[in-house]
């Protein structure tokens, strides 16, 4: 199994203001573009233009309507990708170390070379961020475009992930979480931005801002239509041999 690096000081990752999010699917197109040009984990796609197409993406935005005990009902605008946790389960559970946590910035990411697509990964993530790709046989997951934000031939102001720079409605923000001082710290000190499931332990360094609406509407639980997922194949058998112990 692969072990986690010390904490870092620098913790990069995104911040997502569920608020402003309007379920453009902006950043969805322009992570699979930027990710097909060749560059990060290039994402395939199956049956494209048949009857059921299905593909690998690093990001997904789920559109779904709740309904409060007592109000209107609201639509959530849910990003979901890789949170990139300081206690990534993902990357302890991986039995050939393909998965594994940056030290120098927090950022996780996956050895293709060294994955041999055994789906524990996805298993062990709470969030859902991690997908098998059917043509290449091994797992992809979000690496917060870590070929764009270090890169010098690009202008800085594009020096970020391909999801922050493309929203229109500046919904996602990048930094550095571990600096008290970023302006993604102050947005979440500023906002109440929270760690989705904290119960599970997992202290993803990505963060939500919750909705500013009032009343019943506020209460709402916005993961809670997420949450009632079944797992299938190898996945879905060790949770059901774990679930005896």
């Amino acid at each position: 199994m692969t072990a986690l690096p010390p904490p870092s000081a620098k913790k990069l990752g995104l911040v997502i203001d569920l608020d402003t999010c309007v379920g453009c699917h902006a950043c969805v197109t322009a992570c699979k573009g930027w990710n097909d040009q060749g560059y990060g984990a290039p994402l395939s796609d199956q049956n494209a233009y048949g009857s059921e197409p299905y593909g690998t993406f690093l990001n997904r935005v789920h559109s779904y309507e709740v309904q409060p005990d007592t109000g209107p009902a609201q639509v959530i605008n849910f990003p979901r990708s890789c949170l990139h946790c300081e206690n990534a389960p993902c990357v302890t559970v991986c039995p050939t170390g393909a998965s594994y946590k940056r030290a120098e910035d927090g950022i996780v990411l996956v050895n293709e070379d060294a994955c041999i697509g055994c789906g524990l990964c996805a298993w062990a993530c709470p969030y859902g961020a991690r997908e098998l790709d059917a043509q290449a046989g091994v797992m992809k997951k979000c690496t917060l475009c870590v070929d764009r934000i270090y890169n010098e031939n690009l202008p800085e102001e594009d020096r970020q992930p391909a999801c922050v720079r493309t929203c229109p409605t500046n919904a996602r923000h990048f930094g550095d979480l571990g600096d008290p001082d970023s302006a993604v710290s102050k947005l979440v000190a500023e906002r109440g931005g929270y760690d989705l499931m904290p119960e599970m332990d997992t202290r993803p360094v990505n963060k939500y801002l919750p909705s500013r609406s009032k009343g019943p509407a506020a209460e709402i639980d916005v993961l809670a239509p997420l949450l009632d997922v079944k797992t299938t194949g190898f996945a879905g058998w060790l949770d059901r041999m774990l679930e005896k112990f």
